[in-house]
């Protein structure tokens, strides 16, 4: 039996906790950290049924989300300018300075992850990954 899928879901698990442990020093769920990553990638205001469909949840759970990361001073809701009965999200200044530590724990946590890894086998892997994630990234 090829164990394969296995290996690669224990590893993303394995990266998925390691990223979870980053973020908690900040007392952000993962969940909140991608929400926070997916508004500062937007260039302008996002709405919030745009932010649910790109984490893969129900609008209503991220709203929960947004209310976390609210709390935090990580994030506002403002109406949208295009329909007032919709809400947008945008990053604080202070959602912009954690979000940057946050993407660097990121990479110090995927970095010693991969370290058992040559470059070599690095980029391979990471082709690999391009190739298997390249419907999912449109």
């Amino acid at each position: 039996m090829d164990e394969t899928a296995d290996l690669l879901m224990a590893a993303a698990r394995t990266l998925r906790r390691r990223f979870g442990a980053a973020t908690a020093r900040w007392g952000i769920t993962p969940s909140q950290s991608r929400a926070l990553r997916i508004v500062l990638a937007a260039d302008e205001p996002i709405r919030l049924s745009a932010l649910a469909e790109r984490l893969h949840i129900v609008p209503r759970s991220a709203t929960e989300v947004v209310d976390g990361l609210e709390g935090h001073g990580l994030v506002a809701r403002q109406p949208d300018p295009a329909d007032r009965r919709a809400v947008c999200v945008v990053a604080t200044e202070e959602g912009v300075r954690l979000g940057r530590k946050i993407d660097k724990a990121r990479q110090e946590a995927a970095d010693e992850f991969l370290a058992v890894l040559p470059d070599s086998d690095r980029e391979s892997l990471r082709t690999i990954l391009v190739r298997l994630t390249a419907d999912s990234l449109r």
